[in-house]
């Protein structure tokens, strides 16, 4: 699959324009059986889908969106929605005609899902939800959003859409890293929903938010990968051209090892992503191996991304060149889906230690 028509970067309707394009070309649909109006193949087909599109794009910011989209509305909707729900909202989701995300964070609560405030009360025609969500991938562009909100003072999962009354998805606040994924805040002050706009049952949003993020980590670097890819090739081709004392740059051992070892982190995070594909094709939990894809490969995006400006000198900080641009997206790379600490928890936690370890005696 080729990506060479993508929309260039822009405004906010510029990254809504680019993820269409991506889901007329079925990026959207893989992973997903024919019934419910996907290709019918599996993660790995997925996986390298998506590595194709980092290839061809260099875009982190997309490949979050694309992510976003994906694990925090498609795949809930598919695996929790009712017949109704699925075929209310399903086709529109993987058509990209309706964009859209999942709404966890707040001002005051990111990884402590104890501490998100956002509530919802019950009504004689469905819910009102109010609170404030924060750095949402996604809004403004968004046509819906997954909203995790506390019912019954247990987190659920509520769909919500930008046109409904008393919500609000605003384009504050903006992160410099991966900037063409728009980002924003959702306010919900009395938003009204009618009965079928709760998504699953009552009280499981913990367990779906964990299904979500344990996906996400383990994709999300499918797409990083493939602007991996990409880095290490323009690299590659610099230290050729670019000659210091009568030699090919690539010659002086230095750079030469710098370059041995971006090879090493690529292709070590794809077999962390690949290893999850197969994981799933197979019907197994990723629970650990998720967390393990996504902490080492962004710490390898985020080393080759600073090796490569490196190697480049003072041209690897100009202002046209992506390279400098792709330390920052490195940087944000080890905040989202949860930060390499939460990772590391995760993995502790999951080898029966760390502090999220109950004893069982």
């Amino acid at each position: 699959m080729t990506y060479s028509q993508i929309p260039p970067m822009g405004n906010a309707l510029a990254s809504k324009h680019r993820l269409q394009y991506c889901a007329a070309k079925n990026l959207l649909k893989h992973a997903i059986a024919t019934e419910f109006g996907g290709l019918g193949d599996n993660f790995q087909a997925l996986v390298a889908a998506h590595f194709a599109l980092g290839k061809s794009c260099q875009d982190t910011g997309l490949v979050l969106s694309i992510n976003a989209h994906l694990w925090g509305a498609v795949f809930p909707v598919l695996r929790y929605g009712c017949a109704e729900q699925q075929t209310t909202w399903l086709p529109a989701l993987l058509a990209g005609d309706i964009i859209a995300g999942h709404a966890i964070t707040e001002p005051q609560a990111g990884s402590d899902l104890n501490a998100l405030t956002t509530h919802a009360g019950k009504t004689q025609t469905g819910f009102v939800l109010n609170g404030q969500k924060r750095f949402i991938t996604n809004t403004p562009i968004a046509d819906m959003m997954i909203v995790y909100a506390k019912l019954d003072h247990k987190l659920s999962a509520f769909i919500v859409r930008a046109d409904d009354l008393g919500a609000n998805f605003t384009d504050a606040s903006q992160v410099d890293g991966c900037a063409s994924a728009t980002m924003g805040d959702i306010i919900l002050q009395d938003c009204q929903l009618p009965h079928n706009r709760l998504l699953g049952k009552a009280g499981a949003g913990n367990m779906m938010i964990q299904s979500a993020l344990e996906l996400e980590r383990a994709f999300i670097f499918a797409g990083i990968n493939g602007i991996m890819h990409w880095q290490l090739q323009q690299i590659i081709q610099y230290s050729r051209k670019r000659r210091v004392e009568n030699t090919h740059l690539g010659h002086k051992q230095a750079i030469s090892h710098k370059i041995a070892d971006m090879k090493l982190r690529l292709d070590s995070s794809l077999l962390w992503v690949n290893e999850c594909a197969r994981l799933k094709d197979n019907n197994k939990r990723i629970s650990l191996a998720s967390a393990q894809t996504k902490l080492f490969a962004a710490d390898a995006f985020l080393q080759s991304s600073l090796d490569a400006v490196h190697i480049m000198g003072a041209s690897g900080l100009m202002a046209t060149q992506k390279m400098a641009v792709l330390v920052q997206d490195a940087m944000a790379s080890r905040l989202f889906s949860g930060s390499s600490e939460i990772q590391k928890n995760m993995i502790a936690a999951l080898l029966g230690t760390g502090s999220g370890y109950k004893s069982k005696s």
